[in-house]
């Protein structure tokens, strides 16, 4: 196995990237290596579903095919190889179908079909030793031993960008909420890369467009999310549980987590969110289920210690699971793309089980003391009130906004993030999105004229509403985003971010600090390129970085 596509990666050899019998994720090489053939089969089903499109058809089912499988390749969603294998035997299929309708098509209108790329004709190994043999010719490092880093990290990001571009377009899908030009969007991407482009500029170029997809897509899933559960509001949350029964759910998936309130509605079980799940209490129709008790434990890398203690069962949704303890693994449960070898999977939202399993364990046996936090500013909610804020700016009562947010990690230097937020200046305001939040989403902001200081966005589902706020704060000040009182703060760490991160430099937004590390996949050159058009920093000392973010800008 080779894998460098997210920040746990390994960087003490000389070449970064985890390249062991396992992963520091828990991947195992089997799982890695079957997730690297998936990806080159999705490259086929790709190329034959953009020839479709351009013959005047298209295949609903290898649409969403396509983006469940690519979910499925992110960091910490699946690591079960047995299921891998059974994803593969459906590529194969899939490409034969749309393979066989393009002929079709092509024959009924006097064309031929060119050849196409090596993924189009790829056939799956009769047994796992062909499978992995197969996979040992597409991973990473056959191409970086004939094109060097720099091409290789550049469709590594062009890659990485479109699997997170398919995990935000399958969160909408699920919930009703599809499109065509996003389906178009994503084979078109696919069908580049298995063209094995080599031209760094045009590696650049599709990122930048793959950036523009992005934000299409996160309109889709804002309009998914509204459309389905209202616009969301500002509502305190319980952070300390209730005597009772209790299922606690984590993860992303906003319509696994209403069905389950449906499912478990009028039987006495408490339900709980944990991780990115917090601002699901935002959503008018979630909050208006009695039994969503609150929020139990903290970010993703947290499980170990929440999950063991939590008296329930465990739902994990969407992405973020790591490999379970023997002290809870009974008790956890996966759902759609995500899977752990030995680990129960709910198929179609049956929770028969798993409500079962929340009646026979014991559950809280005391309410705590009450602990809230405030969650729901969606960009509704904060436009709601922008003439109050603008007012606010003008009058200099508020002198500069930070938005800090992304993914949170087990990494050392997060603490960065912590002492960013807790030593802004009084009159500044702190936006958050991600699970990042909890690195201080616990502190006392305090507010100005009302506004509180701290803004909890959402999700890093919901980039989205951060886009759609610093856009009409410029559009207020007739201004453009780069020339607000506006500094971006973000930490990285798997797929989704690097979408979000390529729509902001498709936007032309200048001069966000990233970290706490860098890529691995962006080679020196390649971070070159970022600084020069684009302003990427890496993070430096919290205190320095903040100082620097608040001087003055020369005129």
């Amino acid at each position: 196995m080779f894998c460098y596509q997210c920040e746990q990666t390994d960087r003490t050899n000389g070449q970064p990237g985890c390249a062991s019998a396992k992963g520091n994720c828990g991947k195992d090489a089997t799982t890695a290596d079957l997730q690297d053939l998936l990806v080159h089969a999705l490259k086929g089903i790709g190329q034959y579903a953009a020839l479709a499109r351009g013959l005047g058809e298209s295949d609903r089912e290898a649409d969403r095919f396509i983006l469940f499988g690519l979910f499925t390749t992110l960091t910490n969603v699946n690591f079960d190889a047995a299921r891998f294998t059974a994803f593969l035997r459906e590529a194969a299929t899939t490409r034969n179908r749309v393979k066989a309708r393009c002929d079709e098509l092509a024959q009924a209108r006097g064309t031929t079909i060119q050849p196409l790329s090596d993924a189009a004709a790829w056939q799956p190994g009769a047994s796992l030793p062909e499978l992995l043999a197969q996979a040992s010719t597409v991973g990473i490092q056959e191409g970086l031993k004939k094109l060097g880093e720099d091409v290789i990290g550049l469709r590594a990001l062009v890659l990485y960008g479109l699997k997170g571009v398919a995990a935000y377009a399958h969160h909408a899908r699920v919930l009703g909420y599809e499109s065509e030009e996003v389906y178009a969007g994503v084979e078109t991407t696919l069908d580049f890369l298995a063209r094995h482009p080599t031209d760094v500029n045009a590696l650049l170029s599709h990122a930048l467009e793959l950036g523009q997809l992005n934000l299409k897509v996160m309109e889709l899933l804002d309009a998914a999310n509204t459309g389905r559960f209202g616009i969301p509001q500002p509502t305190s949350v319980r952070m300390t549980p209730v005597a009772g029964k209790a299922i606690l759910v984590s993860g992303h998936d906003l319509g696994d987590l209403h069905a389950l309130l449906e499912a478990t509605k009028g039987t006495g079980v408490q339900v709980y969110t944990h991780g990115e799940m917090l601002p699901a209490h935002g959503y008018p129709t979630l909050k208006a289920y009695e039994h969503l008790a609150g929020n139990y434990g903290g970010a993703w890398q947290e499980q170990h210690s929440d999950f063991a203690k939590f008296p329930g069962p465990i739902l994990m949704t969407s992405n973020c699971i790591i490999e379970p303890l023997p002290l809870y693994r009974q008790r956890i449960f996966t759902t759609g793309p995500v899977g752990w070898p030995g680990v129960r999977h709910l198929a179609d939202h049956d929770f028969t089980t798993l409500i079962q399993a929340a009646k026979a364990l014991p559950g809280f046996r005391e309410t705590a003391s009450d602990e809230s936090i405030t969650v729901g500013f969606g960009h509704d909610a904060v436009l709601g009130v922008a003439g109050k804020v603008v007012d606010a700016v003008k009058a200099g009562k508020i002198r500069h906004f930070f938005l800090i947010g992304g993914c949170d990690g087990a990494a050392p230097g997060r603490n960065y993030y912590t002492e960013f937020a807790q030593q802004a200046p009084d009159d500044t305001v702190v936006m958050t999105l991600g699970c990042n939040k909890y690195r201080f989403n616990r502190h006392q902001f305090g507010d100005i004229e009302g506004i509180p200081r701290l803004l909890d966005l959402g999700q890093c589902n919901d980039s989205y509403s951060a886009i759609r706020i610093a856009t009409a704060l410029a559009t207020a000040f007739g201004c453009g985003v780069n020339d607000l009182p506006l500094s971006l703060v973000i930490s990285w760490f798997e797929q989704k971010a690097a979408a979000v991160l390529l729509t902001l430099l498709a936007l032309g937004i200048r001069n966000i600090r990233l970290g706490p590390t860098l890529p691995a996949f962006l080679t020196p050159n390649a971070l070159d390129i970022l600084v020069k058009q684009f302003g990427i920093q890496p993070l430096g000392d919290a205190r320095t970085d903040l100082a620097m973010a608040l001087a003055p800008r020369a005129a």
